[in-house]
């Protein structure tokens, strides 16, 4: 059993591009707490920067993994999801190219944790007062960062910070999903799953010492999304925290 709590704020935006998804619940306003059992997806996605009907394409891309068969490969089912988000924009010219960002959590009925991410949205582990980062940006900085030509300073800082790989929806090329099985969850653990409105803006240290208080869950994410906005952030923020209970 798991308690998750989803959060989503447009920030200084005048509207919201990212949406988050516990179990069969999908929203891109407000707050959602449950506890629910396995098998189940959590995740979040943001609709990329500059292409069209971005707070369309993360809502529809997320109710599109809500339907999926967790009988079924889930590297294949998350193929069919960019495939039906690139090929309803293909057929509607107002909503041409429209991409987002994928991050998430597969939770099947052993508590195995498959994690899956398309885009730089991130998942970070907190595990004994210490926070993780366990996805990978699929960025043009993480790979800049990784050949050595920029420091881990300038990655946060880069002027091309905002240049990801292909995502769900595009209709050019086929995103890379990265899969990756993680060991169960220990108790005291939280799994963070946040867009960038967070990660750019709060550091590791800032996020631990919230996750440090002796505060309910739902309003240490709040007090990320604060952080955020007072450290200057000019994105929409989304947040879920995964705790297991049992």
């Amino acid at each position: 059993m798991y308690y998750c709590c989803g959060i989503t704020d447009k920030g200084i935006m005048s509207h919201n591009e990212d949406a988050f998804m516990i179990g069969k619940f999908v929203s891109d306003n407000g707050v959602s707490e449950q506890v629910i059992n396995p098998p189940f997806i959590t995740a979040v996605s943001d609709g990329v920067s500059g292409e069209n009907s971005g707070e369309f394409a993360s809502r529809m891309c997320l109710e599109y993994v809500r339907d999926i068969d967790f009988s079924e490969n889930l590297n294949i089912s998350l193929m069919k999801v960019h495939e039906k988000l690139a090929e309803y924009s293909s057929d509607n010219p107002d909503m041409h190219n429209m991409q987002a960002t994928l991050c998430g959590m597969f939770f099947d009925t052993d508590n195995n944790i498959t994690v899956f991410n398309s885009g730089d949205s991130r998942l970070y582990r907190f595990r004994n007062g210490h926070i993780t980062q366990i996805s990978r940006d699929q960025s043009l900085v993480q790979l800049m960062y990784e050949e050595g030509s920029i420091t881990p300073e300038q990655r946060k800082t880069h002027i091309r910070r905002n240049i990801i790989f292909p995502v769900f929806g595009n209709i050019n090329t086929i995103p890379e999903i990265d899969l990756l099985r993680i060991d169960h969850m220990h108790y005291g653990d939280i799994l963070l799953l946040c867009t960038d409105g967070l990660s750019d803006y709060v550091s590791a240290l800032e996020i631990e010492e919230i996750l440090e208080m002796p505060i309910s869950l739902h309003k240490r994410l709040s007090l990320m999304i604060r952080k955020a906005l007072a450290n200057k952030s000019t994105d929409n923020i989304t947040i879920i925290a995964v705790v297991y209970c049992k």
